[in-house]
């Protein structure tokens, strides 16, 4: 796996498509579910999944604890491994960096912040590489 993580309108899209001529996509910000990601993967493309504070959000707005929702996206992240292996194609996780700015006033979005933290963290670990961007500019920690 790939992580691309950064703040919100920093480039990350950009970055992924120079990488890649042609991807295919899950993503939030176009309505898919995040269940869809083995039907939206076209063979012999990466496959890039995106949004996944919306995601998140949705789960903790349905009142599923930090915890389950954590141990449920590491379950899924060893699903991408497996898949990624057999498909022999990359899957690039694209995350919105969340955690250097203002703590937020509301206890939800806090929640929020907290988990796509922890998330991103998962995400590190599991992945061969993590590219960072900023401004349009990218620098690869791993």
């Amino acid at each position: 796996m790939q992580l691309v993580i950064g703040g919100a309108f920093a480039g990350k899209r950009k970055i992924v498509r120079e990488k890649y001529e042609s991807c295919s996509w899950t993503s939030a910000y176009m309505g898919d579910s995040l269940s869809d990601w083995s039907i939206k993967w076209e063979n012999d493309t990466p496959l890039v999944v995106e949004g996944w504070e919306k995601w998140i959000e949705t789960e903790l707005a349905h009142g599923k604890s930090m915890n389950e929702i954590r141990s449920d996206y590491s379950q899924l992240f060893h699903a991408f491994d497996v898949e990624e292996k057999k498909r022999n194609m990359p899957i690039v996780l694209v995350m919105l960096e969340v955690g250097s700015g203002i703590v937020p006033i509301q206890k939800n979005d806090r929640m929020l912040r907290d988990v796509m933290g922890w998330i991103a963290q998962d995400a590190v670990k599991m992945s061969d590489e993590v590219v960072y961007v900023w401004n349009g500019l990218s620098k690869k920690l791993k």
